[in-house]
């Protein structure tokens, strides 16, 4: 988190100069050698010295009950008079920051364990299938479709997004495909199907598994197909030798920003020299990776999307080169998604009839400004949607094609 901290705490410290001007240094780091001035002064009248991270959160969010928390817990020391830190505490309080932003995504940073991970997934996507059924599209695909002329239905827009990644990434006949969150199959289904694959598809949730399982049967692909209830940092080369080609499509929202260079570092151990990788998914239009304006991204956190964290494609290109790889291609699906999540909402509204018996009143509201407020986020450039191609970084540069041309040509 310090990287992130760090970058917020000067504007931060400047609006409270200008809003309180308090005489308060804040320091922290090894021998408290980093600081800054909440006020203007020649010394301070109160020095508050940061011990733990997880102080963070609490100072910058301050009302009274989190700066006391912060120093009861020892997660702070204070000095100066008592009454003199009683005003300082004040001060905070009444001019804490609005809840958006990057303050607001630091404040809400959350811990990313498997237990944490896995618990998320199966909240998010464990409602029902006959729910998602509903207003997802005969094909079950949970992620952006693909208007490659813009008057497509959802499924045929869906097919094609498909197949675009499958193209993208150079499927061929006979090559091992690994999806990361391949939700209820739809996209190693297509590939083992229509390009050959032999494939195995990863999900955390367990409703996804079983019908995704039983769609791999109804289709006979079992011999070309496997889905795994199974984290994807539990795939290894050891265990699973490495894969041709990998895909992950609207799963890396679920990663967290402190462990993005490490997923992609686990993609690259995945893949051999000449492998191929595509990461698909939604990400912040705030350069330093802030939470979408005007509480949207407080609403997502707290009922739709716990510990959800949205990267800018800026961040996402960082730590995928931190992580061993080369972005190849980058391309920019905002229109795409807010056109998919455009008529998921007007199924939504159509289909209440058929809905409202599959969740209780609370979650069909939920859902219901949920999916209207992500069309409105798309088409108003408060979150967009990228595809990266990538492949393993310091391979010669024979490898990459010429042009775009095969992206294009199936």
């Amino acid at each position: 988190m310090g990287f992130i901290v760090e970058r917020a705490l000067l504007p931060w410290a400047q609006r409270v100069k200008q809003r309180a001007n308090l005489p308060v240094r804040l320091s922290w780091g090894a021998g408290g050698g980093s600081s800054l001035a909440l006020g203007d002064f020649e010394q301070p009248s109160v020095e508050v010295r940061v011990r733990d991270p997880a102080a963070w959160p609490l100072l910058i969010d301050p009302q009274l009950d989190t700066l006391g928390q912060a120093y009861v817990e020892g997660l702070v020391d204070v000095d100066g008079p008592l009454a003199d830190i009683l005003a300082a505490a004040h001060g905070l309080a009444q001019h804490a920051e609005p809840a958006g932003g990057l303050l607001g995504r630091i404040r809400r940073r959350h811990g990313h364990s498997r237990e944490s991970d896995s618990q998320a997934i199966q909240y998010h996507y464990d409602v029902s299938n006959a729910f998602y059924a509903e207003w997802l599209g005969e094909g079950m695909v949970y992620s952006c479709a693909y208007f490659e002329q813009g008057d497509e239905t959802l499924d045929a827009a869906q097919a094609k997004k498909i197949d675009h990644i499958l193209r993208k990434i150079r499927l061929q006949p006979g090559q091992r495909l690994l999806d990361i969150g391949c939700g209820w199959g739809a996209l190693v289904l297509r590939a083992a199907q229509h390009f050959g694959a032999r494939c195995v598809g990863v999900t955390l949730s367990q409703n996804q598994a079983d019908l995704a399982r039983e769609r791999v049967k109804a289709a006979g692909l079992q011999d070309r197909i496997e889905i795994r209830l199974q984290d994807y940092r539990d795939v290894t080369v050891q265990h699973d030798g490495p894969f041709d080609r990998i895909t992950s499509v609207g799963m890396f929202e679920h990663v967290g920003l402190d462990h993005l260079a490490d997923y992609f570092g686990h993609i690259r151990r995945l893949l051999p020299p000449d492998g191929w990788a595509m990461n698909h998914g939604i990400t912040s239009t705030d350069p330093n990776d802030g939470e979408t304006a005007l509480g949207g991204g407080s609403f997502i956190q707290r009922y739709v999307f716990p510990r959800g964290e949205l990267p800018h494609i800026g961040t996402v290109l960082r730590t995928l080169q931190e992580g061993g790889l080369e972005a190849v291609d980058v391309e920019n699906l905002r229109r795409h998604y807010q056109r998919t999540t455009q008529l998921w909402s007007e199924a939504f509204e159509a289909n209440t009839a058929q809905i409202k018996p599959l969740v209780d009143e609370r979650r069909w509201r939920i859902w219901r400004i949920y999916l209207a407020g992500c069309a409105w986020a798309f088409e108003h450039d408060e979150v967009a949607l990228y595809q990266v191609l990538c492949r393993p970084a310091g391979q010669s540069a024979q490898g990459l094609p010429w042009s775009r041309q095969w992206m294009y040509s199936g």
